[in-house]
């Protein structure tokens, strides 16, 4: 088994967001990516050849055998997260799930309790919460102790996932699937528990275009969440204290405003973030420290579910 000093990493998938998380994990100090499997196997073949991965294996519980990993990655799509997640929770080994964690709210509320049911160690890849723009943000509004008030933009597209091959029933939930992206800000930045979601511009299945509403949490943050579908629109979020404003537009950058000042002062972005898949690198080495028992900020599969939750809220689903 993985010890103290070594950690074998296994990847369930060989699609695009496999082969980014092989490369965040082998260039973590002291992880070996020691198997692979996936419902083709001559893909993970392949990747299994270009990255020098050990073994390719035929299933869940062959994987779990011959790996011996203490850490399991699954980048499945959304339809087949809930039976591949429940083969995985028959081991002792953490799970790192791609989001979202079910393709819509009674999915994901399966997938978590089969997850209790098993006592599994389960938790989501938030990546955007690894970005370094989100993590500047996140360690200097710890001294500011003022109002929150967070603004988040968002931009969705379904006919543009139709033509990209994503199921209908994927693309019929895709606020789970991709609006829970920006949203996840609410969950991250907003201190307490939200107290109420009011939908200012409600949505309409039958006409998508725009969404609004007003999240309010019990600590007196609020903040507004607009979203364009079908439409062009960026992605970004705000948060806005009376000392100073950050800005993410977008989202893998940052800028800063303070009191008084007009000008916007760029964030420093990391050079991992150009390197691999923003927020990647920093999420494998905090995954690796979770299995191995520390203490961090990866986020669980609980705290992805109050994401969820406040997609339902907002969207009436």
């Amino acid at each position: 088994m993985s010890n103290s000093t070594t950690m074998n990493v296994a990847i369930i998938g060989a699609g695009y967001m496999a082969r980014e998380h092989i490369r965040a994990f082998q260039a973590v100090e002291g992880v070996t990516v020691s198997g692979i499997t996936s419902r083709t196997r001559s893909r993970a073949e392949a990747l299994a050849s270009e990255f020098g991965i050990g073994m390719v294996c035929d299933s869940v519980d062959e994987l779990h055998e011959k790996t011996e990993a203490g850490l399991v990655v699954m980048t499945v799509p959304e339809l087949a997260a809930n039976a591949v997640s429940k083969a995985c929770f028959q081991y002792p080994w953490t799970i790192l799930m791609e989001k979202p964690a079910g393709y819509n709210m009674p999915d994901a509320e399966e997938i978590a309790a089969n997850a209790k049911a098993a006592g599994s160690r389960v938790f989501v890849a938030l990546n955007r919460r690894f970005y370094s723009s989100t993590q500047t943000v996140l360690k200097e509004i710890k001294s500011v102790n003022s109002p929150r008030f967070i603004v988040l933009q968002d931009q969705e597209d379904p006919q543009r996932a139709l033509q990209a091959g994503q199921p209908k029933t994927v693309v019929d939930n895709w606020m789970y699937a991709n609006s829970v992206h920006v949203i996840d800000y609410f969950t991250l930045f907003g201190r307490g528990e939200v107290k109420s979601v009011e939908p200012v511009i409600p949505w309409d299945a039958a006409n998508p275009w725009v969404v609004a509403a007003k999240v309010a949490f019990d600590s007196g943050d609020c903040g507004i969440y607009q979203a364009i579908w079908n439409g062009p629109g960026p992605w970004s979020a705000a948060i806005n204290t009376p000392e100073k404003r950050w800005e993410m537009r977008p989202l893998e950058t940052g800028s800063y405003q303070n009191a008084g000042q007009r000008k916007l002062e760029p964030i420093e972005i990391h050079a991992w973030d150009s390197e691999f898949k923003p927020g990647l690198r920093l999420m494998a080495e905090t995954a690796v420290k979770a299995a191995r028992g520390e203490t961090t900020k990866l986020p669980t599969l609980d705290e992805s579910l109050k994401s969820m939750r406040l997609v339902k809220a907002i969207y009436g689903l």
